[in-house]
């Protein structure tokens, strides 16, 4: 399944290093595997900063979006950079992605809005908005892969699947009722404190905390979110007479979904004998 490039960064050649020298070639070869994980988004995303509003030879800048998007998952797979059942997962976070785009942007709620025209809109919701989403799994995906990870003292999957579902309904409930977020947050960190992520940068494994995982990935994806909206790809209300940083809570929100991200990978076949459920 593996092409040449990820072999390679999975089984490097033997070193006998010490010292500051061993720490620096972890370092540097972390650094890879992160880049390598974030290709898709990587990709993605520097066509997001590259393309300008005008568009390009009178194709609206949405749709360019969605055809450099197809073009870098089909070439993914076709090159062995992606396996067809992890494209089937990053499909699903695709769809539960745009659905959650369809809501949040309808006229009834208006939590963001994506201005520009574009034939590939439905419902306001530009089709490439779903490879946002799309983009985190495949860096959750990958990051199995490439860091050899495996957790544990991780939560039974059935409360972990609960948790997950009540994620993604809290953030269509809460226009309706009480937003419960930060008691789900707080349920999660009951059943996560104990969890731990093993991964392997080059050759010697390394532990850290799942939950501090969740939230450094959640941040990252906040800046990512601050540079989106800097491009005026999509804005939110605060946004529309001048940019403003997205709010500091939007980090909370993407930790979360990242945690529900998460939960979907488990149920790949290549992950599941790398999870110790706590007893």
């Amino acid at each position: 399944m593996f092409n040449r490039i990820d072999r390679f960064l999975i089984y490097p050649p033997d070193v006998a290093l010490k010292g500051v020298t061993r720490y620096s070639l972890e370092f540097l070869w972390f650094g890879i595997k992160e880049l390598r994980a974030c290709l898709f988004a990587g990709l993605f995303f520097i066509a997001i900063f590259s393309v300008p509003r005008s568009g390009l030879g009178g194709i609206a800048r949405y749709d360019i979006l969605l055809i450099v998007a197809l073009v870098i998952q089909f070439v993914m797979v076709a090159t062995k950079l992606e396996s067809r059942d992890e494209l089937k997962a990053i499909t699903l976070f695709h769809i539960l992605g745009f659905g959650l785009e369809l809501f949040k942007t309808s006229s009834a709620i208006g939590s963001w809005h994506y201005p520009e025209e574009g034939w590939s809109k439905i419902g306001g919701v530009p089709l490439f908005s779903g490879f946002m989403y799309a983009a985190v799994g495949s860096y959750i995906v990958q990051c199995w892969r490439l860091f050899d990870l495996k957790i544990r003292h991780h939560p039974p999957v059935s409360m972990a699947v609960l948790l997950a579902l009540a994620l993604y309904a809290n953030f269509f409930t809460h226009h309706y009722v009480g937003d419960y977020r930060w008691y789900i947050a707080a349920v999660a960190f009951g059943m996560y404190a104990r969890s731990t992520v093993i991964f392997t940068p080059y050759d010697r494994p390394y532990r850290m905390p799942l939950l501090l995982a969740f939230i450094l990935i959640g941040f990252f994806i906040w800046l990512a979110e601050n540079l989106g909206t800097l491009f005026g790809v999509w804005q939110y209300p605060n946004q529309i007479g001048a940019w403003a940083t997205v709010h500091v809570g939007k980090w909370g929100a993407w930790s979360l979904l990242v945690m529900m991200t998460f939960t979907i990978t488990l149920f790949l076949k290549d992950i599941k004998k790398r999870i110790h459920i706590a007893q």
